[in-house]
């Protein structure tokens, strides 16, 4: 599928506006806020490159388990509205309880996965590949400032298969 015709402001998506990164069924899934991603193109020849979706997850949050297990992961972006709620999804766990529940969004099912219905942008994305980060690979500043703390992320590329806009 090409959305060549879209425009997405990339940077502003990932950095200002956040997003929630969803993996697994309707009846079994977790969300989780994301401040950090990447789109682009990969594995494929001049003008027919694979359109890409990238999100980094630590090993420490629980849903980094449903995006290991599943073949599938949405990303989706929301109007400034529902600020609070993803505050909400970035800092409690799945682990602990229904954290979707203390919130007002409300989880749909589309082809592959989950989704919100208040979402205004989102991206159906086919796992192709994972990577955890190597600490003595990632530049000696960001290593002291993030992997002191927390264990490195890990990479998920996912192919855009599909771009739902609401």
């Amino acid at each position: 599928m090409d959305f060549t015709e879209n425009s997405y402001e990339v940077f502003q998506l990932f950095n200002d506006r956040w997003a929630l990164v969803t993996a697994g069924t309707l009846e079994d899934f977790n969300t989780m806020t994301i401040g950090w991603g990447s789109m682009g193109t990969i594995w494929g020849p001049p003008h027919r490159g694979k359109q890409v979706l990238t999100v980094y997850v630590s090993p420490a949050r629980y849903t980094h388990s449903y995006l290991e297990k599943n073949e599938y992961f949405t990303v989706s972006f929301f109007p400034e509205e529902y600020r609070r709620d993803l505050g909400i999804l970035g800092s409690r766990s799945g682990r602990d309880g229904d954290k979707v529940a203390l919130t007002s969004l409300t989880p749909v099912a589309v082809e592959h996965g989950v989704d919100f219905q208040e979402a205004e942008l989102s991206f159906v994305c086919r796992k192709l590949y994972t990577h955890q980060f190597e600490v003595e690979k990632v530049p000696q500043d960001v290593a002291d400032w993030i992997y002191t703390r927390v264990p490195p992320h890990t990479m998920f590329i996912g192919e855009i298969v599909e771009a739902i806009r609401r």
